[in-house]
C-alpha cells in the first residue's frame, strides 16, 4: 500500500473524533451565547424593576415627608413621669450583657409576677412589656424614654403603605443630643470649657484617643469655614446695590456710568440663629464629616444598637433639653459651670419624679448649685424645638430615604434643611 492510501486510510478513521470535536466546540459556544444573552436579558429586566421599585419607594417617601410635615403641626410633646423605672440615661454605656442583667433585676427585685412598682397594668400594656393574658413580662421589657417610647424618639415610629411601598416614620429628640457646634464655639471665655466638654462626651460614648482626634481634625477644617454661635444679637449690614443711570436723552449716544447707592439693613437675632442652623446642618453631612465612623455599632442586641452618632446633634442645634437628655450629653453641657457630674446625677434623679419647667425651678431645687447653673444657662433648655424626621420607604429591593431637620414652636414648624438617600 503507497503512502497516499495510508494517509487517506487514517483520515477515514479520525473523521469522527474531528466531527465530534467540533460538534462539541459549537456546543460550547452556542452554550455560552446562549448564557450571556439570557445574563443580559436578566440583567435588564432587574435593573427595570429596580427603575420601577424606586419610583414607587421614591414616591411614597416623598408623599410620607408632606405627611409627616403636617402632623408635625399638631404634635405637642409631652414629658412623662418615671419614677419607678429604670433611667435611659445610662444605658449606651452597658454592654448586652449589662443590659439584659438590668432589665432582669428591674423585672423581678422584689416585685411579684415580674410587675413593676408603681407602673399600672394599662402603662405596661402600652409600654408593650406586659403580657395582660397572664400578668407576666414578656421576654424583652422596653425601658422608656422620656416621652414614652425608647430614647430618642419622641413618638413611636409609624408604619404604613403607599400603593406597594411600605413607609417608616421616625421622629427624633435633637435637643437630647450633644450639639456637635459646641467644638466650634468662637467664644474665647468658654473654649477651655467647650474642649473638655467635647472630650468628655467623646469618651463616655465610646471613642478612643485615635477616633477623638480625627474628629478633631475634620471639626477644625469646619471651622476654618464657619465658626458657631450660642448667642445673637441685632446687627445692622450696609448693602450695596448698583442700579443703572438713564440717559438724559434717547437720542443720545452715550451712556452714563451706573450709579452705586448703599442702604442699611438690620438682621434680627432670630434670624442669624435659623442662617447659622441650616449652614451648620449642611456641614455636619458634608464629606467634611465623616459620619460612617462614628456610626460603628459598640454594641448590638436584640433591638438596640449603640454607637456614637446615635447621641451626635448634627442639624446645628445650640443647646441641650436637660429632661431629655443622658447622663454624657448632660455632663458636657453642665460642664460649662462646674460641679457637672454631681448636679447630673441630681437632674437624672429629679425629672424621672417631675420634668423641670424651666431652668428656675433646677436653680430652686439644687439652691447650693445655683452660681453653676447660671454658668451654662446658655447651653441648656427644657423644652425641645429641634427634631429629625427620618423617613424611609422600601418597594422591592428598593430603598428611598429622607431626613428633615425641623425648628417645631407652637403649631409653627420650620424646616431647616432636608437630605434624600
Amino acid at each position: 500500500m503507497t503512502d497516499k492510501g495510508r494517509d487517506n486510510r487514517n483520515l477515514s478513521r479520525n473523521r469522527p473524533g474531528v466531527i465530534l470535536l467540533m460538534t462539541l466546540m459549537l456546543l460550547v459556544v452556542m452554550v455560552t451565547l446562549g448564557y450571556t444573552l439570557t445574563s443580559r436579558v436578566t440583567g435588564r429586566r432587574h435593573r427595570n424593576q429596580y427603575m420601577i421599585d424606586y419610583s414607587q419607594a421614591r414616591y411614597a417617601c416623598d408623599s410620607a415627608v408632606k405627611y409627616a410635615l403636617a402632623t408635625m403641626e399638631e404634635l405637642n410633646p409631652e414629658i412623662i413621669e418615671r419614677p419607678n423605672e429604670p433611667d435611659f440615661s445610662d444605658l449606651f454605656a452597658l454592654d448586652e450583657a449589662g443590659y439584659q442583667e438590668l432589665l432582669a433585676e428591674w423585672s423581678l427585685e422584689d416585685q411579684p409576677n415580674g410587675l413593676n412598682k408603681g407602673v399600672s397594668l394599662d402603662d405596661m400594656s402600652l409600654m408593650g412589656n406586659f403580657n395582660t393574658k397572664n400578668g407576666l413580662f414578656g421576654n424583652t421589657p422596653i425601658i422608656r424614654g422620656p416621652y414614652g417610647p425608647a430614647w430618642p424618639y419622641v413618638t413611636e415610629p409609624v408604619e404604613f403603605e403607599v400603593g406597594p411601598a411600605k413607609v417608616r416614620i421616625e421622629i427624633e429628640d435633637e435637643n437630647a443630643k450633644y450639639p456637635l457646634g459646641w467644638a466650634l464655639l468662637e467664644d474665647m471665655d468658654v473654649q477651655r470649657e467647650a474642649e473638655a466638654g467635647f472630650v468628655t462626651f467623646c469618651e463616655m460614648a465610646g471613642l478612643d484617643a485615635q477616633q477623638i482626634e480625627l474628629l478633631r481634625q475634620q471639626l477644625i477644617e469646619i471651622g476654618a469655614l464657619k465658626t458657631f454661635k450660642t448667642e445673637f444679637k441685632p446687627i445692622t449690614k450696609t448693602v450695596k446695590s448698583t442700579v443703572p443711570t438713564p440717559t438724559s436723552s434717547s437720542k443720545s449716544r452715550t451712556s452714563r456710568a451706573p450709579r452705586t447707592t448703599t442702604k442699611r439693613k438690620v438682621i434680627p437675632a432670630a434670624e442669624q440663629a435659623t442662617e447659622q442652623t441650616e449652614h451648620f446642618a449642611q456641614l455636619f453631612h458634608s464629606s467634611l464629616l465623616d459620619t460612617d465612623a462614628l456610626a460603628v455599632a459598640t454594641t448590638v442586641g436584640e433591638g438596640r444598637r449603640e454607637s456614637a452618632l446615635k447621641y451626635i446633634g448634627l442639624w446645628g442645634s445650640g443647646n441641650v433639653n436637660i429632661n431629655t437628655a443622658p447622663r454624657h450629653v448632660l455632663e458636657a453641657a453642665l460642664i460649662f459651670g462646674g460641679d457637672e457630674v454631681t448636679i447630673a446625677e441630681e437632674i437624672i434623679l429629679l425629672r424621672r419624679e417631675e420634668p423641670f419647667g424651666n431652668i428656675d425651678d433646677l436653680k430652686t431645687a439644687l439652691p447650693r448649685y445655683a452660681d453653676s447653673i447660671d454658668k451654662c444657662n446658655k447651653f441648656m433648655t427644657t423644652e425641645s424645638k429641634v427634631f429629625s424626621i427620618r423617613i424611609t420607604a422600601t418597594s422591592g429591593a428598593a430603598k428611598a430615604s429622607t431626613i428633615i431637620a425641623v425648628k417645631k414652636e407652637g403649631n409653627k414648624v420650620e424646616r431647616i434643611a432636608a437630605i434624600n438617600g
